[in-house]
């Protein structure tokens, strides 16, 4: 697949819940008036909601992840049905994908089990306190796009972050337009 023909805005995945898209557990969204009334004219949107594309279904039972931070577990909360597996093939699949967009940037959900960049609830297990890590979509993509600038919404909220991350993305734009790729 090849890059679509240029536009003036850059391309930018976005955690679909971000953009108003009701795919959250409880039927909801998390829209993020920075992405959608600020950003949205610079850049285009690749809208991602892991959950929802591996079928876990909207509304549904919410996921949590468990054990250590080097490879924590995403089980759902009521059934305790693992969904680790199959949200990590699907991350590694679709990364590969958005790889092939050419993607100047990423927002991603903050706390979110699957797109949380960090900060992200992880059980430790019986009597240890919370630790904190990355949902695993969220880490999927950054070890596969190490240079692509990440950001997790919350971040954006800060003038100088949104500037800092918003020139990132103008800035390898711009980079991968004069190497012709």
């Amino acid at each position: 697949m090849t890059r679509q023909p240029e536009t003036h805005r850059s391309r930018v995945g976005i955690s679909s819940c971000l953009l108003g898209n009701s795919v959250r557990y409880d039927g909801g969204h998390k829209r993020d008036a920075c992405c959608t009334d600020v950003l949205s004219d610079h850049f285009e949107w690749v809208s991602v909601c892991p959950e929802v594309e591996i079928g876990m279904g909207t509304p549904r039972e919410a996921v949590r992840l468990v054990g250590g931070p080097a490879q924590p577990r995403m089980i759902g909360s009521e059934t305790g049905h693992d969904w680790t597996d199959e949200m990590i093939q699907y991350a590694r699949m679709r990364v590969q994908e958005l790889v092939r967009l050419d993607l100047d940037g990423y927002v991603l959900k903050s706390k979110s089990p699957s797109c949380g960049m960090q900060r992200v609830a992880i059980d430790w297990g019986e009597g240890a306190p919370p630790g904190a890590g990355a949902g695993l979509f969220a880490r999927e993509l950054m070890a596969a796009c190490p240079d692509l600038p990440v950001v997790e919404e919350t971040f954006l909220r800060d003038p100088k972050r949104r500037e800092s991350f918003v020139a990132q993305v103008a800035s390898r734009r711009l980079r991968r337009t004069q190497s012709g790729a």
